[in-house]
């Protein structure tokens, strides 16, 4: 029988009381299962952090001393339990590490998907789908109207100029996915890569992912050359250099009002899509669905009377 109390949204986060753990807390708790190294899912300070080995990298990086009490390093599918719930990691194609999280307890399957992504991206470990009683899905962008284009025809978009430019991407998951990508399918542009990104790109390569051809960033280079140059920035980078001159701002991301004014649209989204959210329904062929980050109201609505959705946020 499905408990509709085993996952119970928070100020905290999702927490499980049959466990006695929070799935990716915002505030520091005891037990917490992190799917992935996202600072929104993955915060400093946790006591006990259950959760894959390049999640653990990356947050180590990110965090330091203070990344976690203690760190429980699980491979994907492997079985371990707490406090009586059954729970293993499956690939969830996000980034390099990213975990569905099986929960199993008194013979209830509960699958929670953290983000996650269907296109295909040689930087991660590609999404495995597994069937269970409950999807809790992530619903970022679950909207009818939400299609994520090809990613190839995306990167294309960068041959038509051959003017430099400033890349903006989230330094952790997109930034290797996009400098992988551009390395493969613009292969006459050099990628310069700023400070901040490098420790993560350098935490691929350890974990044996092939990262194609970058260089660090170097402002003479950069000014010298007037062509054919990629320079990939963090967020905040990108925006403080709103008036930088001599490049085509570009920003990579699935969100259309993050697009505005820049110079050329490169639509590029880690999280799934309607049809992606339909499309994994149809394979973990849940009894309920359960939805999380985002809004679960269309959903809703489209399986009305066919299968119990549950907006949890």
């Amino acid at each position: 029988m499905i408990l509709e109390d085993f996952l119970v949204p928070t100020k905290i986060g999702l927490y499980c009381a049959y466990g006695n753990f929070y799935l990716d807390p915002k505030e520091m708790v005891k037990d917490a299962v992190i799917s992935h190294a996202h600072g929104d899912h993955a915060i400093s300070g946790n006591f006990n952090v259950y959760c894959t080995k390049a999640t653990s990298l990356f947050m180590i990086q990110r965090y330091k001393k203070f990344a976690a009490g203690e760190f429980h390093l699980y491979a994907f599918h492997a079985e371990f339990v707490l406090n009586g719930v059954k729970i293993s990691f499956i690939p969830a194609g996000h980034i390099l590490g990213s975990a569905l999280v099986m929960m199993e307890y008194k013979g209830v399957k509960y699958l929670y998907t953290g983000d996650y992504k269907l296109q295909p991206d040689t930087t991660c470990e590609p999404i495995e789908f597994a069937e269970a009683d409950v999807l809790i899905t992530e619903t970022t962008f679950a909207n009818p109207d939400t299609k994520h284009p090809d990613v190839e025809l995306e990167i294309r978009k960068l041959n038509a100029t051959t003017s430099n430019v400033m890349l903006g991407a989230y330094a952790l998951g997109k930034s290797q996915r996009l400098i992988k990508l551009i390395s493969d399918l613009c292969p006459q542009r050099r990628i310069l890569v700023h400070h901040s990104i490098l420790p993560f790109v350098k935490i691929y390569e350890q974990m044996g992912i092939d990262m194609g051809k970058y260089e660090v960033y170097d402002r003479k280079v950069m000014k010298n050359t007037k062509t054919d140059m990629i320079y990939l920035v963090p967020p905040l980078v990108y925006r403080s250099y709103i008036k930088a001159v001599n490049v085509i701002r570009v920003f990579a991301t699935g969100w259309k009002h993050l697009q505005n004014n820049n110079e050329l649209q490169l639509f590029i989204s880690d999280h799934v899509d309607w049809d992606d959210i339909i499309y994994t329904i149809g394979k973990v062929k849940p009894k309920e669905i359960w939805t999380t980050h985002g809004s679960g109201i269309q959903l809703k609505s489209y399986y009305s009377n066919i299968i119990t959705v549950k907006l949890l946020n």
